[in-house]
């Protein structure tokens, strides 16, 4: 077991640990920690607290000490400074004709690198660019391709549902989706219908996945035969949600009726293994791919 503190950073919902060492922490304080990235403002997402070692990635860094109100002030001031170097990098940029999209500037703690984030549908020649950005703001330049949900994740915006996008408020990393998760929810295929703001399958196809597929493999299989209440009929359709099953239902005088029943008062055969099987090369696509119409 290992004491650490959780922190997060500006762009990101992911919650890092640090060792606290002896320093009184609480919720909401803003802190100094070592990093890869070189010395970072964070902010107290959990108090100090003990947890198993398998949780941690070693070598735990210390926090190194909680932020004072100079280092706040510091902190402001660079915070502002972002916005002038990202109208200044990308003037640079229309100048240079290069085919990228600048996405976001900022900052280390103590201005002693500027990271630029860029989107691009290539490698981007960006040599003679970074020669001159460094000669304008005098500090260590980083150019960082990202990806669009990257972008998306950074730049924050609302999603279908009406409420701020899920990877830039909570989630800590981005969750493997694929079109067999709409497929599975009997969604509409349409890009426009399933696609975020990223252009990316939606994460949200994650969150009731295993909920679909344990229901599903309890409900009869479409077009399979069952025994109804009413007598013999064929499956049309399950509706995962209210847990009933839609049957084209053989009524005693020889003809036909559509009925809606509680799938538990019906009686059927339960899917083979083989059944639940589908081919991965058919029913998935890459991670946030989506098909075109």
């Amino acid at each position: 077991m290992k004491r650490v503190v959780g922190v997060k950073f500006r762009d990101s919902g992911k919650v890092y640990y640090f060792d606290p060492l002896d320093l009184t922490i609480e919720k909401d304080d803003s802190v100094i920690v070592e990093t890869a990235r070189g010395i970072v403002f964070g902010d107290v997402a959990e108090t100090p607290r003990m947890v198993v070692d398998e949780q941690v990635v070693s070598p735990l860094k210390p926090v190194i000490r909680v932020a004072t109100p100079e280092d706040i002030k510091q902190r402001d001031i660079y915070i502002k400074k972002e916005e002038q170097a990202f109208a200044t990098a990308q003037k640079m940029i229309e100048e240079h004709n290069l085919p990228m999209k600048l996405v976001d500037a900022e900052y280390a703690f103590n201005g002693t690198k500027l990271t630029l984030y860029f989107t691009a549908d290539s490698r981007v020649d960006f040599r003679d660019l970074l020669k001159d950005l460094a000669g304008i703001f005098r500090t260590r330049i980083e150019l960082r391709q990202i990806g669009v949900r990257d972008e998306a994740k950074k730049c924050g915006g609302l999603g279908a549902c009406g409420r701020p996008i899920c990877c830039n408020t909570f989630l800590s990393g981005f969750i493997p989706v694929s079109i067999k998760m709409a497929k599975c929810q009997n969604l509409s295929l349409s890009p426009t219908k399933i696609s975020g703001i990223c252009g990316r399958l939606m994460c949200c196809l994650k969150y009731e996945q295993d909920c679909y597929e344990t229901m599903q493999r309890k409900m009869p299989a479409v077009g399979s035969e069952c025994t109804t209440p009413d007598g013999v009929g064929i499956v049309l359709e399950n509706n995962v949600i209210s847990e009933t099953t839609r049957v084209k239902v053989t009524l005693s005088d020889g003809t036909y009726d559509i009925k809606t029943y509680p799938f538990v008062n019906l009686k059927y055969k339960t899917k083979n293994k083989e059944d639940e099987q589908t081919s991965a090369k058919e029913d998935e696509l890459d991670d946030g791919d989506i098909i075109s119409e």
